[in-house]
């Protein structure tokens, strides 16, 4: 067992999405055929026209756009926030299935540790209370597979209980543009998001601005492009945040040269 970091991969996404965005947009307002405007969107640049759908708030034709993630190295806890966001298809590694027991052919859990655990001295101490869930853990697997429980698939079934939230989990996460910009990354990379889907949130939208930079020039949290909605519960920190998603978007151009 040992301490996991976040990796963040885009396993899949939708083909040339800026001008399937186009496409669909362009058709809700002319009468020409699919297959017209498909030769007429493909030969032409389409950057202006995503801006002008974003400056009016025509955001449905994203719904075309589908973007699919692996994501490894985040706790339960984070995962018990991501699914929250419903519109989306998720494929979690199961506790019940895959065993965590330190047997010949088990494995072992990994966890994360919060930054603020480790700033506050007791990195060690969080170890050791891993090694005794560990220790736990197995010493209730091994024991419930000698007995016969209706119902009951596999001892990990039941073992799983006294594993903790900062468990490591992996998921695969599919989401269409629209959610991603109008709901995930709003909320999600917002300074008062929890420390662990934030840093999430910022990867997925490194590696989807990467591939569609002019679908997600604008993404990001709300005040990138207006007032916190968080009123009273604002960050106040305005001009930092901005010109840190600034300078991240820059620094993906960058590299993408």
């Amino acid at each position: 067992m040992a301490e996991k970091k976040l990796n963040v991969i885009l396993l899949r996404h939708t083909n040339n999405s800026e001008e399937l965005v186009a496409l669909a947009a362009k058709l809700c307002y002319s009468p020409a055929t699919i297959e017209d405007l498909k030769k007429k969107i493909e030969s032409q640049d389409q950057v202006k026209f995503i801006e002008k759908l974003a400056e009016m708030g025509h955001h449905s034709p994203l719904e075309h756009a589908y973007f699919t993630f692996g994501v490894e190295g985040i706790s339960r806890a984070c995962s018990h926030q991501l699914v929250r966001h419903r519109i989306a298809s998720y494929s979690q590694q199961s506790q019940r299935y895959v065993d965590e027991h330190s047997g010949k052919h088990g494995g072992v859990f990994d966890y994360i540790i919060p930054p603020s655990i480790v700033k506050c001295g007791l990195k060690e101490k969080f170890e050791k209370l891993m090694e005794d869930i560990q220790d736990n853990y197995d010493e209730f697997y091994l024991a419930i597979k000698k007995v016969k429980v209706e119902g009951e698939k596999t001892a990990a079934e039941d073992a799983r209980y006294v594993l903790p939230n900062a468990a490591e989990t992996k998921i695969i996460i599919t989401m269409n543009a629209r959610e991603l910009i109008d709901s995930f990354f709003k909320l999600r990379t917002c300074q008062r998001a929890q420390w662990e889907i934030r840093a999430m949130a910022t990867e997925m939208l490194k590696l989807a601005f990467g591939v569609a930079p002019n679908l997600f020039k604008n993404a990001g949290p709300s005040c990138l492009q207006g007032p916190c909605p968080e009123k009273k519960m604002c960050c106040g920190k305005l001009k930092e945040v901005r010109a840190e998603f600034k300078k991240l978007k820059k620094e993906v151009l960058a590299s993408k040269k």
